[in-house]
């Protein structure tokens, strides 16, 4: 006999295809599709913003609300939707409740413009939290519909949990509701002045350094994990590093007093979406067992960024320009490489002085590098489709996901062992090779020494056709989908709606 299905209430400040800006989105509205096909009922809640098409997605206005803030009551309006997903019957799919206040989301981008966060985060943010526990009476008034288990990601719908645990504790369905928090990044904290802590509109009770208080400033994602009643990570390594000074960013000791309630579950990608063998934006497909349509990609993809048409190793990367990607490590190695015969192709924006330092090798290797300052996400699959290696070298990687389309697309990842980089790429050795388990490359210190070992003893590989070809269809076919990490995540509620 089956256990019951669920009800969980999802809740994120971006899931595809609603708003992106990385792989949050990615991994709130895969699960919530794949808990919905496991029989699931699943109600996500997302800020309404500006950029949403109400034509693409089928949002129209539902409620108002009358949402209580530290500044007196604010109508509020609740478009709803769904997800839409055409392996799903009509009952199963995930509806989208969208909190619209335009004057907070109606922006240009979800959090930032031009590299500046939005100086009012912290009231955008305690407003959509604040919407969250006010919804599920509506929820049930309107449609029966209680939920069994709340389930928040990240800094901005951290106050969520803090919400059901202090202003709305002893309310009937709502104080006693049970939640998960699921932490996709230390790095992102959601941290304000303490001078801003009555925007939160918590009493000065719950600003110390047992709950809120961070050296002096507030920390949205502190009170997410101390209220919450359990605590996830992407990667069950990541779950670990978390629990030190290196990764813990400052929180190493509260992860470590509730390491008990604390769990790590290894992302999946969308298999349909990434999928070499029908991918629409790619020139021609291939599979494990017919790799001749990625040479295809391969010369459409150096046609693309004005690459010389080569049989010649092909070195990518798809990330955002940060430090935390090791991108200066690749900046610092790039000269050596390009004695190599090699080509690059470089997809990515975000720190303005990696970009011009990307800008300035493309201009001295023009024929070797091609590079766009941006994200598209059709030349995301094409670089994939059509690239022989792909280069990550984190710093920290929650989970990951990049080298999940890469292993995907048998292109062949060189990754630093850490966080769900550790869990996701079985390194290569002869012996692994030979048993059809290794699928890529792995190296342990953040130096570019490392990372420029690693990747010549990746080319020098790469030139055994038939160790290079075991590698590429060990990763294509690695079980990656969401299968797994949605019956994970159904024990986790089980657990806690159990108490």
């Amino acid at each position: 006999m089956n256990p019951a299905p669920l009800k969980i209430l999802m809740v994120a400040s971006e899931a595809v295809p609603f708003a992106k800006t990385g792989g949050l989105a990615d991994m709130v509205g895969s699960l919530s599709r794949e808990l919905a096909r496991l029989g699931h009922g699943i109600r996500l809640v997302i800020p309404r913003y500006g950029n949403i098409s109400e034509v693409a997605t089928g949002l129209q206005e539902w409620k108002t609300l009358n949402l209580p803030t530290p500044d007196g009551p604010i109508q509020t309006v609740i478009e709803r939707g769904s997800i839409v997903d055409h392996t799903l019957s009509a009952d199963q799919l995930v509806q989208v409740l969208a909190v619209r206040h335009d004057p907070y989301f109606a922006r240009t981008g979800l959090y930032q413009e031009g590299g500046v966060d939005y100086p009012d985060n912290l009231e955008r943010f305690a407003f959509f939290s604040r919407a969250v526990p006010e919804l599920i009476p509506l929820l049930r008034e309107t449609s029966q519909w209680v939920p069994d288990v709340l389930h928040a990601h990240d800094w901005q719908a951290a106050l969520s949990v803090v919400y059901l645990k202090t202003l709305y504790r002893g309310r009937r369905f709502v104080g006693d509701l049970g939640s998960l928090f699921t932490v996709h990044n230390m790095g992102y904290q959601g941290l304000f002045p303490a001078s801003a802590y009555p925007k939160t509109g918590l009493g000065p009770e719950y600003f110390t350094p047992k709950t809120l208080e961070f050296h002096g400033a507030l920390s949205l994602l502190k009170g997410g994990l101390v209220f919450a009643d359990f605590l996830s990570t992407t990667s069950p390594t990541y779950s670990r590093d978390i629990q030190t000074a290196e990764f813990g960013f400052g929180l190493e000791g509260v992860l470590r007093e509730r390491k008990d309630r604390l769990s790590g579950v290894l992302n999946g990608i969308d298999i349909d979406t990434w999928n070499p063998a029908d991918d629409p934006h790619v020139a021609d497909g291939y599979t494990a067992s017919d790799l001749k349509g990625k040479r295809a990609c391969k010369a459409s993809l150096q046609r693309e960024l004005g690459l010389p048409i080569e049989e010649v190793p092909l070195i990518a990367i798809i990330s955002r320009l940060t430090e935390q990607k090791g991108l200066d490590l690749v900046i610092t190695i790039v000269p050596e490489l390009m004695e190599s015969n090699i080509q690059m192709a470089i997809l990515g924006s975000g720190a303005p002085s990696l970009e011009a330092e990307f800008k300035s090798l493309q201009g001295r290797y023009p024929k070797k590098i091609g590079l766009r300052i941006e994200y598209d996400e059709g030349l995301a699959h094409r670089i994939m489709a059509g690239s022989d290696l792909f280069l990550m070298p984190s710093r920290y990687e929650p989970c990951g996901l990049t080298e999940l389309y890469a292993m995907r697309y048998g292109t062949v990842p060189i990754v630093r062992r850490t966080g769900g980089l550790a869990d996701t790429v079985n390194p290569y050795s002869p012996r692994a090779v030979h048993s059809g388990q290794a699928t890529g490359f792995r190296f342990g210190e953040t130096h570019s020494e490392d990372l420029l070992t690693t990747t010549l003893f990746a080319l020098h590989i790469y030139q055994r056709k038939g160790e290079w070809q075991s590698l590429m269809r060990a990763g294509m076919q690695k079980e990656m989908s969401w299968a797994k990490p949605a019956e994970a995540y159904t024990e986790l509620y089980r657990r806690i709606r159990e108490g």
